[in-house]
């Protein structure tokens, strides 16, 4: 995130959410939106379904799955057509505007709404909403991120906001909101295939003799490695022989679960370190058991860069241990230099020597000041609650020409619905932790499918309430949910539950730049079940 979540309920005087189902998702940052909302910030919800924070909408916009580069690069053509740009900031701050422009004027309203299905005086009134209520924030989520387009959709996202000058501003900016507590610390920490901590670049001769220097160890490779739907791949082709599974579930959460299955059982050797029994422990050779949260010390970034203290409260049960320790021990047996840490704050020392934008972060400060916001690149920098105040970290701001490209699997005759996935508010994630909590099993105890009425009339469910979906991977039976919170065409299923898993169905169409699979659009067909 470019901004912080307080700045919302104090500064932003216009969200506009796409492809975030906030309040379930993602409730305590709903609640900052809902304050500002009382104090009459303006709210733009766009996405293909009907989100509970849409209630709030002053204007809601529902777009065909797929289709957002189209969308976006309408509201810019209406914003340069009627003036509404910032010409001050593009022109101070930013570079290829031009490029970007040539582009984007091939989407006037009346284009979009033929690709998208957004009505072109909504586009219109969305983009006058979003472009004269400064500062203006974007939030979004994996409804933006997983598609083969992912990548564009976020430069569109960027260009908007810098079309507008709403970077480097207090309340605006453009705001990915994390799926989990520490994902943003994970990445922060090199848990990527192309960069050490601090997002230095494996690739960088600099970088590479550096860590070398700092782990004591030769021959770092300088190769980017592989993602997670690509390491399955490569299990599966037999490039991949061994593989150490975290915290993670990808028998559940990865598309395509079936073939996911057939990979991963073709690993010579598959270690899963985790707090429960999940799907994907059920194939592993050797299981570690991990600390849950309030078992261990350490710290969690937020999902606005905000850095903060763990505190152990229980011991572990068993023969748990935490992360770092099991880490520390396996490196110690293997004989690898650098893995005598003694407790997470001298891990954390580390960390402030070789992560420049965590450099000025103690405990003692964590302990004294509660939070602080990276970059904190010394010990006396109060941290940062908003990047891109006076310049770009690259110096000018670079706008991208992106012309809209449909998904990877259109619906056709024989599966003619869109299936897309998301969460709900009583699960989370695969279900690891939340579907052993009696309560939230109790609010949210099966899975299903929503399905607009026309549509099932259209197939002649007529009254019918279990159906098979059915795409060219697999098919699950589910109970059918009719509701007109979901536009005709599509349907949606909540990927939490193992026993009709929704990413049995999903494919694992990558985006070519960030890899993520194309979890948000698949084609399906839905059958009746007597």
């Amino acid at each position: 995130m470019t901004n912080s979540v307080p700045e919302f309920s104090e500064h932003t005087r216009c969200f506009l959410i796409t492809g975030s189902n906030t309040t379930e998702a993602h409730p305590l940052v709903a609640s900052h939106v809902m304050k500002a909302k009382e104090r009459g910030a303006k709210v733009i919800v766009v996405d293909p379904r009907r989100v509970q924070i849409a209630q709030l909408a002053d204007l809601y916009l529902q777009p065909r799955p797929g289709t957002d580069v189209a969308w976006l690069n309408g509201l810019m053509y209406v914003i340069v057509t009627e003036e509404l740009a910032d010409q001050e900031f593009i022109e101070k701050r930013t570079e290829g505007f031009e490029e970007m422009w040539r582009v984007v004027q091939q989407y006037p309203p009346e284009r979009v709404e033929e690709i998208t299905g957004i009505p072109a005086d909504d586009l219109r009134a969305a983009a006058r909403m979003y472009a004269q209520n400064k500062p203006a924030a974007v939030l979004y989520t994996m409804g933006i991120t997983q598609h083969t387009t992912g990548v564009d959709n976020v430069k569109c996202i960027a260009n908007l906001a810098m079309l507008t000058g709403n970077l480097g501003i207090p309340g605006g900016g453009v705001n990915p909101l994390r799926g989990q507590n520490n994902v943003q610390g994970a990445c922060d920490m090199g848990g990527l295939p192309n960069v050490y901590p601090a997002y230095q670049p494996v690739t960088s001769p600099e970088a590479k003799a550096k860590f070398e220097a700092a782990w004591g160890v030769e021959g770092l490779s300088d190769r980017v490695g592989l993602t997670v739907v690509e390491m399955v791949h490569a299990a599966g082709e037999g490039r991949l022989r061994a593989l150490y599974v975290m915290g993670e579930n990808p028998l559940l959460s990865d598309p395509d679960i079936q073939h996911a299955r057939e990979c991963l059982e073709k690993l010579d050797f598959l270690v899963v370190q985790d707090i429960f029994p999940t799907e994907t422990t059920e194939l592993a050779h050797v299981v570690l058991p991990g600390a849950a949260f309030a078992e261990k010390d350490g710290t969690f970034t937020a999902t606005d860069r905000r850095i903060q203290r763990v505190r152990k409260a229980v011991d572990p049960p068993g023969q748990a241990k935490a992360d770092w320790e099991i880490l520390c021990r396996l490196g110690q047996r293997l004989g690898a230099p650098g893995f005598d840490f003694a407790s997470p704050e001298e891990i954390m020392a580390e960390i402030t020597r070789v992560a420049p934008s965590y450099g000025g972060v103690t405990y003692e400060r964590l302990d004294r000041e509660g939070s602080l916001q990276w970059p904190v690149p010394a010990v006396d920098h109060p941290g940062t609650p908003y990047l891109h105040k006076e310049k770009f970290t690259r110096g000018l701001g670079r706008f991208h020409a992106i012309e809209f490209h449909e998904a990877a699997e259109l619906p056709d005759e024989e599966y003619p619905f869109i299936l897309t996935t998301g969460r709900i508010m009583f699960q989370y994630h695969t279900g690891t932790m939340t579907r052993r909590s009696p309560k939230l099993e109790q609010e949210a105890p099966e899975p299903y499918v929503e399905m607009h009425p026309d549509d099932a009339a259209r197939i002649g469910l007529d009254g019918i309430r279990r159906v098979r979906v059915v795409s060219r991977r697999g098919a699950i039976e589910v109970a059918v949910r009719l509701t007109e919170r979901i536009r005709p065409g599509v349907v949606f299923i909540p990927f939490h539950y193992a026993e009709a898993a929704a990413n049995i169905l999903t494919h694992a169409a990558l985006d070519p730049v960030a890899k993520i699979p194309e979890l948000k659009v698949c084609a399906v067909r839905v059958e009746p079940v007597p």
